[in-house]
């Protein structure tokens, strides 16, 4: 036996030594290197990015590797080609995109591959990345667009040494399914990575060594954050789909009766007179004179965003040109463009540039870019994996970067015309965190919607829980909530007549029925609304950090606390920017448990006190929101504004928590253009000092966004039940006095009112 254990070992180490003879390793940036196997391919994920070159030389650099690069071993296999790494008992697993189901995925088999629904937790989704982060400080990417399967030590190899049988404690059979299938599948310390049908892998491997840095690393790589326009952190309202555009114009007008804050309009489907594939052109019943409905949009200050597919409808203007730039399966009877050729990128693009955005139109939705529905067979209706495109791609690679080229395309035709744009997409893969794009969902349940907040945060991606359907009036608002607290809030309503808080039930609102309290909902709403624009200033200087240092705007707690056991796992709580922890009520409840980190926090609403390393449980009302202040924070709120306009001066109030031991940094620019690129920008210094604050200016934007007019020390007071009483009593008679004001304004807004934005057609 010992011979043969001894045949064995030469074997293993023989193989090792081909292996390492045949991989290629190289130090690309500061603390990332490449590790190269056999032949590449001819299209890479790289090929489509710009890194961050300087802001990754910030970084600080170990020199050498997290580990041993040449431990990393390749095999070639009939599916393709196989590399295998070790990971220690202890470390944690996280990424792999905007993961649905899992926030940790140590004992996952992932499967990498665009998918509009996911099935089980295998892996799918919208934007799916051959991307993880480990606990212990290091990223491994895999440069392919190609499906891939990560085994994350959820398999277990047979083991070959005969003295190990001898150590193995007897099992005994289980009592249950669970048990029987289960009882010897621990997770093991192996990672196999399959990439199918290639005979090259390359490997970048992105060092720490924190995990925040490893995040940050990769963000600049991709060519860091984007930065978005300042309208782009305000409200967005998706109206129906069939409004025409009398429907349209009243729908918008309603926001600004009621002082609603309410920054972008987005038209669905009906507005093209081929939607599914798109022909591009206004649908001439709906909309005879589009022009003048976009002044007239503008005339009300909101920024038009427009619904379509990358599928091109044969009605299209642009139909017999981009046909030999496109592939060779239609998808709903449409061309689908090859955005990797200049021609096909050049035909829509200037097609889009002459029809919408120089008449004002400022930013798209991408639908249905995510492939198959692999729920149902007969619901395939993307093109096949076997499909082939004019620049060589195959169908498998194109399934999965088609959103991704598409964000790229849009956002430099607008890059060009030096105006920021946010667009919206339903799919997108490595190195997006330049493009300002929102990912969104056809799936609705709550609790997977803050999952994937945190997921996105480990990605370089940003998505949104839209509010969409919701199941009762607790529900809307605590769903208006998490959006609120997103990169993105959005309130879809394509299908609705009315808005959702008019009725939340589909059927009574397109037959034009009001809830009772319908105009104490309207208020809670608008309330809500105002909380995000007071937010703005905020937020806006957490994307200016994703976009020179890569720290990404949302995230897991993992990411600030990776030493605290008790966020490892924990997928219903995450920060917004560096001060404010966020603590979604998920289906409509009133009470949950919420963990506070080290430190001191402080309750957004009441500003009670919670000592950190502690689980609570909280009880809140609809009208407050769940976010908790780090203490020592300055937080600079701004006077809410209905509408965000070139001129938008931001009156901002600091509200101090605690003791500030060094000052705040809020950020300042234009809001609308690429100009921060050539350094037009300032950053602007908030101190607090003996009850006192200071306010430094740094910078050469000559624009001021921002004019700070007051400071609030934020100490909580000692409350007694009494004052609690009083407090709550006080709160009901204002929401009282603001609906009775509201019915004597609108006295056809009147429960049992029969007007409604829209026809009743469903």
């Amino acid at each position: 036996m010992k011979i043969k254990n001894i045949i064995l070992s030469i074997i293993s180490i023989f193989s090792f030594c081909l292996s390492s003879q045949a991989q290629k390793i190289e130090k690309v940036h500061p603390g990332i290197w490449k590790v190269t196997y056999g032949q590449p391919e001819k299209h890479l994920p790289t090929d489509f990015k710009e890194p961050a070159s300087e802001s990754l030389s910030g970084l600080p650099d170990r020199e050498t590797a997290p580990f041993d690069l040449r431990s990393i071993q390749f095999k070639e296999v009939p599916k393709g080609i196989v590399a295998e790494l070790k990971i220690g008992k202890s470390e944690k697993i996280y990424g792999f995109g905007l993961q649905v189901n899992s926030l940790e995925q140590r004992g996952m088999r992932r499967e990498i591959r665009s998918n509009s629904w996911t099935v089980g937790n295998v892996g799918f989704g919208h934007a799916p990345m051959p991307f993880y982060i480990s606990s212990e400080g290091y990223g491994v990417l895999v440069n392919t667009a190609r499906y891939v399967t990560f085994y994350m030590g959820s398999q277990n190899k047979l083991a070959k040494s005969a003295g190990l049988k001898k150590e193995l404690p007897p099992e005994q059979p289980g009592t249950t399914l669970a048990e029987l299938y289960n009882s010897s599948y621990t997770p093991s310390e192996e990672v196999e990575i399959v990439v199918e049908g290639t005979k090259g892998m390359e490997i970048y491997v992105f060092d720490g060594p924190s995990m925040m840095e490893v995040i940050q690393r990769y963000n600049l790589f991709s060519g860091g954050g984007y930065i978005p326009p300042l309208w782009g952190l305000g409200l967005k309202y998706r109206a129906k789909s069939t409004f025409n555009d009398k429907e349209v114009l009243k729908f918008a007008q309603y926001f600004r009766e009621k002082h609603i804050p309410c920054d972008m309009f987005g038209l669905e489907p009906g507005w093209h007179s081929a939607a599914y594939s798109c022909s591009y052109a206004w649908n001439p019943k709906n909309f005879p004179e589009p022009d003048r409905v976009i002044d007239s949009m503008h005339g009300m200050n909101y920024k038009l965003n427009l619904w379509e597919h990358a599928y091109v409808h044969p009605t299209s203007p642009i139909f017999e040109q981009i046909l030999p730039y496109s592939g060779d399966y239609a998808v709903w009877k449409g061309a689908v463009p090859d955005f990797i050729t200049p021609q096909a990128k050049e035909i829509f693009g200037s097609y889009h540039k002459t029809n919408f955005l120089e008449k004002g139109i400022s930013s798209f939705k991408l639908d249905e870019c995510d492939a198959a529905d692999y729920k149902q067979a007969e619901a395939e209706w993307s093109f096949p994996d076997i499909a082939s495109f004019p620049s060589g791609i195959d169908g498998v690679q194109y399934r999965q970067l088609l959103g991704l080229l598409y964000q790229k395309m849009m956002v430099n035709l607008y890059h060009d015309a030096n105006l920021r744009t946010l667009l919206e997409v339903r799919a997108s893969h490595l190195f997006a965190a330049p493009y300002s794009a929102i990912l969104y969902s056809d799936m609705y349940e709550h609790v997977d919607y803050i999952r994937m907040i945190l997921n996105a945060g480990f990605s370089g991606i940003s998505w949104s829980p839209e509010v969409r359907q919701t199941g009762s009036e607790d529900d809307l608002i605590r769903r208006l909530q998490s959006s609120l607290m997103s990169s993105h809030m959005v309130v879809d309503c394509w299908f609705l007549n009315n808005p959702p808080w008019f009725h939340y039930d589909r059927n009574k609102n397109n037959k034009n029925e009001v809830l009772p309290n319908y105009l104490e909902l309207e208020q809670t709403v608008k309330k809500l609304i105002e909380l995000r624009m007071k937010l703005i200033p905020y937020l806006y200087t957490a994307f200016a950090r994703y976009h020179f240092e890569g720290v990404p705007p949302f995230r897991s707690l993992v990411l600030d606390y990776p030493e605290d056991r008790e966020v490892w796992k924990l997928a219903t709580q995450y920060m917004m920017g560096d001060q404010l922890m966020c603590a979604p009520f998920i289906d409509g409840v009133s009470e949950r448990e919420v963990y506070f980190p080290k430190g001191v926090w402080y309750d957004f609403n009441t500003k009670k006190k919670y000592e950190g390393g502690q689980k609570y449980t909280i009880r809140m009302t609809l009208d407050e929101i769940p976010v908790f202040v780090k203490d020592g924070t300055i937080l600079p709120l701004a006077e809410p504004v209905e509408y965000i306009t070139p001129e938008t001066v931001l009156n901002v109030t600091c509200q101090v928590y605690g003791t500030p031991e060094k000052p705040a940094r809020l950020y300042e620019d234009d809001g609308k253009t690429f100009d921060f690129e050539k350094g037009d920008y300032n950053w602007i210094e908030l101190s607090w000092n003996k009850n006192k604050g200071k306010v430094v200016r740094n910078g050469k934007n000559k624009k001021q966004l921002y004019k700070i007019v007051g400071w609030t020390s934020c100490t909580p007071r000692q409350e007694s039940i009494e004052s609690l009483i009083k407090d709550r009593l006080d709160r009901s008679l204002q929401q009282y006095e603001l609906m009775a004001a509201s019915l004597m304004d609108q006295p056809d807004r009147l429960p049992g009112f029969d007007g409604g934005f829209g026809p009743v057609n469903d």
